[in-house]
């Protein structure tokens, strides 16, 4: 680890660090009240992934729901109009939607060939931006005089990375540049999680093989077929098991990569000084661990 003790931390003239876990846990609460003192940049994955490396895809295919609609086709053809999208670090909609979800296109869901599609897109996609991470942090400096650097990536981290494998090139080059912080919830977290999702099930990125294995699961279980399938009932079936795929990966990612702290230490969080506070407690723990 970058900082191998707490006054490392301590005494560190440039913070870097990385959060990962669940969303909805507190990884951009955090980043956000870092970034309000003032002297943390706030680099977030999911926005890099919107504006930088699918935001064609996502124009696109706005684009080509327009023109079905013979009014907007002879505008767009005529270049009268243009479709962009309004990607924001608080609206990130339009990623969700692009990403989408298998099943009945008369529900609005996708055919699992175009599914694996898009989710094959973001993947790479997700994986450019966290190895943009080394980028930024010198821009932050160079560019805009920030002294510390928040990356804040997405819940899907742990699908593309091998936690095990002290080789690993995405983690070892992540690593190399960041303090790698899980934020881990506990039993009453993933309650709560799963009733937010079923409340409001929203699109997800799952690892190629977990996601043959449940869509193959759900048909078996529903004795249906592909365009059979209600697209918020299948993601809704396969969100607790996501998070039980994802548990031990980010629990590995924090033992071999980096540090562990809880939602419920985030949640009293409310300045840097609290925040060093609790990275410096965190890290002499470590080191007194047997």
């Amino acid at each position: 680890m970058i900082y191998g003790s707490a006054s490392d931390w301590r005494n560190a003239a440039r913070k870097k660090v990385l959060f990962f876990g669940m969303s909805g846990l507190g990884k951009t609460y955090l980043s956000n009240t870092l970034r309000d003192s003032g002297d943390w940049f706030h680099y977030s994955i999911d926005y890099r992934i919107g504006t930088r490396y699918m935001g064609e895809y996502i124009t696109d295919n706005a684009k080509a729901e327009a023109m079905k609609v013979p009014f907007l086709r002879d505008l767009l053809m005529s270049d009268s109009i243009y479709i962009g999208s309004n990607i924001s670090f608080d609206n990130l909609t339009p990623v969700a939607a692009y990403l989408g979800k298998p099943g009945n296109p008369a529900l609005g869901g996708l055919e699992i060939e175009e599914y694996r599609r898009r989710q094959e897109q973001f993947r790479m996609a997700e994986i450019h931006a966290l190895l943009d991470t080394d980028y930024f942090i010198d821009r932050a400096q160079r560019l805009y005089g920030y002294p510390h650097f928040i990356c804040d990536t997405g819940g899907s981290i742990c699908e593309w990375v091998d936690p095990e494998d002290v080789k690993d090139p995405l983690l070892s080059e992540l690593s190399k540049q960041t303090l790698m912080i899980w934020i881990k919830g506990d039993a009453a977290h993933t309650e709560e999680l799963v009733r937010r999702f079923d409340r409001a099930p929203k699109p997800m990125s799952y690892q190629p093989e977990f996601l043959t294995r449940v869509w193959d699961a759900y048909l078996s279980e529903q004795g249906c077929s592909g365009d059979q399938v209600d697209p918020n009932a299948f993601i809704r079936w396969t969100y607790a098991q996501a998070l039980a795929h994802r548990q031990p990966r980010y629990e590995a990612m924090a033992r071999n990569w980096g540090l562990t702290i809880t939602a419920d230490e985030i949640g009293v969080v409310r300045d840097t000084n609290d925040f060093d506070e609790l990275i410096e407690r965190t890290l002499e723990a470590r080191a007194n661990r047997p």
